[in-house]
């Protein structure tokens, strides 16, 4: 899980934000504004640790669409697994998805950022195209974001594509190694979960 830990933690991390100033409903405004204030809490020497390990945690959970990407990631085992066990692995997913973006908070006030296109596949999803150049002099990044918009007055991320690599569909892959490895049993997929979040 540690590659993908890392992967959410230098893309998803470091371009979420709250709703405190009411962002657009425009996909690519939405993102733009997003981005922005996520880099400005991040950079500001004025907040602790802990205050913006918070931020980050309450953005997420406004912003990005969790219980989606929790059952997505299941992969067709979700169909068929008992209710009770489906409602622990999304109780250990969102723990497990927000410890994995606070595990490493980072400055990107010398990151350059900057929203290029976006293409509308349908009434309920927009792609964001966007590049970030980072401030260090490191390659310039693609990050395409998948934006649902079901609900236009609250669009929520769903996935992240980084230089064409989906982070959700990275994380399914994962759990399906792990799944196939056990016996399909969820239970053991929640316990991993679970180490994670407390070690």
């Amino acid at each position: 899980m540690k590659k993908l830990i890392i992967l959410f933690i230098s893309s998803i991390i470091i371009f979420n934000s709250s709703l405190l100033y009411g962002y657009s409903t425009n996909p690519e405004e939405f993102v733009k504004e997003l981005v922005g204030e996520a880099i400005g809490k991040l950079s500001d020497k004025n907040l602790t640790k802990e205050e913006k390990k918070e931020f980050v945690e309450k953005v997420a959970l406004e912003n990005v669409d969790i219980k989606a990407l929790s059952l997505y990631t299941l992969g067709e085992i979700r169909k068929s697994a008992e209710k009770e066990d489906l409602i622990k692995y999304q109780n250990s997913f969102e723990k497990y998805f927000l410890k994995s973006l606070t595990s490493r908070l980072t400055d990107y006030s010398s990151s350059k950022f900057e929203v290029t296109s976006s293409d509308k596949k349908s009434a309920n999803y927009t792609i964001v195209n966007s590049k970030v150049s980072p401030g260090d002099g490191s390659p310039e990044i693609k990050i395409d974001w998948r934006i649902y918009t079901k609900n236009p007055d609250q669009p929520l991320i769903r996935d992240l594509i980084v230089e064409g690599l989906s982070l959700a569909r990275t994380q399914k892959e994962e759990f399906a190694s792990i799944l196939s490895s056990n016996n399909n049993d969820i239970i053991l997929l929640i316990q991993k979960l679970d180490e994670f979040v407390n070690n």
